[in-house]
């Protein structure tokens, strides 16, 4: 199997970002990072990266190895799995900030049992005193079949209530399937 080049047409279709918050969903593996950096890319910003994910073992370390090699250099990179207040006010108008992704975040709250509203709120008001033009990824996971134990369950809800409130504060939303963008909101 031959995988396509990174910069296929479907990422170079957009050269500047229509709102200050965009917000990238799709399925795992859907090519939605790869847009999302692309975005950032094509606007010309520095560029920061807010990774959320905690490096726990081997294969997720091998995952963030593989998009670090996709990214490539030009980033500064943030470490924060918890904390928006920690990272939105780096974040400066010169600035493009990738947030990849909300999925990992709101999952890191999950397991330390932390209230998801109150975070969730924090995450939000963060966005609007944010300078930086803000980017998400984050994981449409309610196209599934119901998951068979209570854990899960809860991280489906909590992960559509998440990308509810994502999606009304953003001004760009944006699906990804299968490597192809389809605009929800918005323009890109």
């Amino acid at each position: 199997m031959r995988l396509a080049p990174r910069n296929t047409h479907t990422t170079l279709r957009v050269s500047t970002l229509s709102g200050r918050v965009t917000v990238i969903l799709g399925g795992a593996a859907s090519g939605k990072s790869a847009f999302a950096e692309q975005t950032c890319v094509n606007t010309g910003k520095n560029r920061l990266y807010w990774a959320t994910s905690q490096i726990l073992d081997e294969e997720m370390q091998k995952k963030v190895s593989r998009h670090l090699v996709q990214r490539g250099g030009g980033w500064t990179t943030l470490e924060e799995p918890f904390d928006a207040r920690k990272v939105l006010p780096i974040a400066q108008p010169e600035d493009v900030l990738l947030m990849d992704c909300a999925t990992m975040w709101l999952t890191n709250h999950l397991l330390a049992d932390h209230d998801l509203q109150k975070q969730t709120e924090a995450l939000l008001s963060g966005f609007d005193n944010c300078a930086a033009d803000i980017v998400v990824v984050t994981n449409e996971t309610g196209l599934g079949i119901v998951p068979e134990n209570a854990l899960a369950r809860r991280f489906r809800e909590a992960q559509g209530r998440l990308n509810i409130a994502l999606a009304a504060r953003a001004d760009c939303v944006v699906m990804v399937a299968a490597g192809l963008p389809m605009v929800l909101k918005g323009a890109l």
